[in-house]
């Protein structure tokens, strides 16, 4: 898919592409410079605590702080949307949108312009209710990874007790029946 939208977008005469996995873009980023970064949200790099995805963004556009990101999520799943506004992305994008919209939204982003596909309004307004505090995504994403909770207290230097209470929060804030349910839940919202 990667390397399809890189062709498509390589016509435009104005534009000039460079991509990469997740695991070469930190490199391809350092090196280019790129004045804007399109990143899709649903992808498993993206997804591990916006660590990467913050150190990406800080290498896209001009001027030392970057932020020229450009990035592609799913309407129904708010969880990617919330990370992409946490690490202060430019542009959202719907990644069933057309080739030309993403152009588009590429032409924006690199004029330092907000571009925000319509299609995201109501996942903007389901990421702006997402129950879970950092801490317990934390403790849900180790969880969802198979992780005991002793195994995760070990991880995030807590006590079993403390994993536990998150647990039963994040039980609780989900409307979930049990930890797997609320695991479900919140891989479908996109949260972990």
């Amino acid at each position: 898919m990667r390397t399809a939208l890189a062709v498509l977008i390589g016509r435009e005469p104005d534009l000039d592409v460079s991509s990469a996995s997740w695991h070469g873009a930190l490199a391809t980023s350092r090196a280019l410079r790129p004045d804007v970064c399109v990143i899709d949200m649903d992808s498993p790099g993206a997804s591990e605590e916006c660590g990467g995805v913050r150190s990406l963004a800080a290498r896209c556009g001009e001027g030392d702080e970057g932020g020229a990101l450009l990035a592609l999520a799913t309407a129904g799943r708010p969880g990617p949307l919330r990370r992409a506004y946490e690490v202060g992305a430019l542009g959202y994008l719907s990644k069933n949108a057309s080739p030309d919209r993403l152009v588009e939204g590429i032409r924006h982003v690199a004029k330092g312009e907000r571009y925000i596909d319509e299609t995201l309004g109501y996942g903007f307004l389901q990421a702006a209710e997402m129950p879970l505090t950092r801490r317990e995504l934390s403790v849900l994403s180790l969880a969802a990874e198979g992780a005991s909770v002793g195994e995760i207290a070990r991880s995030l230097h807590l006590s079993n007790g403390t994993v536990r209470n998150y647990m039963a929060a994040i039980t609780r804030k989900t409307g979930a029946r049990n930890r797997v349910d609320a695991i479900r839940i919140s891989r479908g919202a996109g949260w972990v």
